[in-house]
């Protein structure tokens, strides 16, 4: 059991309707969270569900897992529907149970899944909600960071980086220095996306010499082993070894953005919409931006694709009152 108290604490403790059922359930509730979800941010969310609905249920009088129906989990999602939780908020909730109690079904603590006949909401999607910048936004944004100081240099890379590389914030937070290298005499970058999938990009002639001055300016090629982006202790002195978070990087650019006197309340995915967005307008392909993007689906890719925004505002100037 030392071993079991090693593990991510977002699994701990166990919930008392899991540690009802017996050693077996408590375990294998331990390795759902442990072994098999791999990425973070899911494990958090998953957490948050599944021990939000075991509290409602033991409050509702379920005595162990075991006890939980079909009509408990429906009960528990239409409240949170009628709590005012987003569509997909909810959706994501539901399957965290059906995951969570698909798992305890192979692993023989639940005989059945009383979570798979529930539907959840209905949700369509047409278009992304990620704030964008126009191309002469992004511009002034890059262009108003002093770069006279290893935080400007940072803050300008990285900001760079998502919009010229499509790269989404945790993937270029995860890079190492060693991740930018040179291939047949162009920079490259090389990002870790989503599920492990490694994902290589050349750079754009800007975000090139944005890196190199960012790498030579804070003298990290010495470092390759370690953080691209760090952290600073003060907003004057040098980088630490310590990985930039993504909450780091959120106040970053709301801190830039305010300077540069940008309206628009963005956040770390809007580069990465507007990078996409003004590729799209100088004829570049959904298939490519998707390549690039590494989305496994133009679906997806279309999300992020604005230039419809544009065009809504075109049509309504014409109202000629």
């Amino acid at each position: 059991m030392n071993q079991l108290a090693r593990l991510p604490s977002p699994a701990l403790p166990v919930p008392l309707l899991v540690a009802v059922a017996g050693d077996k359930a408590s375990t294998r509730f331990l390795e759902f969270f442990a072994a098999n979800i791999r990425n973070a941010n899911t494990r958090r969310a998953y957490s948050r569900a599944v021990r939000d609905f075991l509290a409602w249920c033991e409050d509702a009088g379920v005595a162990s897992i075991a006890g939980i129906a079909p009509l408990h989990v429906a009960t528990w999602i239409e409240g949170q529907v009628q709590a005012g939780l987003a569509a997909p908020s909810v959706k994501q909730r539901l399957a965290a149970l059906r995951h969570l109690f698909d798992w305890l079904v192979v692993g023989q603590v639940m005989p059945t899944n009383p979570a798979a006949s529930v539907r959840g909401p209905q949700h369509i999607v047409k278009g992304g909600k990620t704030p964008v910048l126009d191309p002469a936004e992004a511009r002034t944004l890059l262009d108003s960071i002093d770069t006279s100081t290893p935080i400007g240099l940072r803050d300008r890379a990285l900001i760079a980086l998502m919009v010229y590389s499509f790269a989404r914030v945790g993937a270029a937070l995860g890079m190492k220095v060693e991740d930018v290298y040179t291939q047949s005499r162009r920079l490259w970058v090389r990002l870790r996306e989503k599920g492990g999938k490694a994902h290589a990009m050349p750079c754009h002639h800007n975000l090139e010499e944005y890196l190199t001055a960012y790498i030579d300016g804070c003298k990290l090629r010495d470092d390759p082993k370690g953080p691209l982006f760090r952290t600073v202790p003060n907003r004057g002195g040098q980088l630490t070894r310590t990985a930039m978070a993504q909450p780091d990087a959120y106040r970053m650019i709301g801190r830039r953005a305010a300077a540069a006197g940008i309206g628009t309340k963005v956040g770390n995915h809007s580069f990465r919409a507007t990078g996409i967005t003004a590729y799209l307008k100088n004829s570049g392909t959904l298939e490519k931006a998707a390549a690039m993007a590494n989305h496994a689906s133009t679906r997806t890719t279309q999300l992020y694709d604005r230039r419809h925004e544009e065009m809504s505002l075109d049509e309504v100037e014409r109202i000629g009152i």
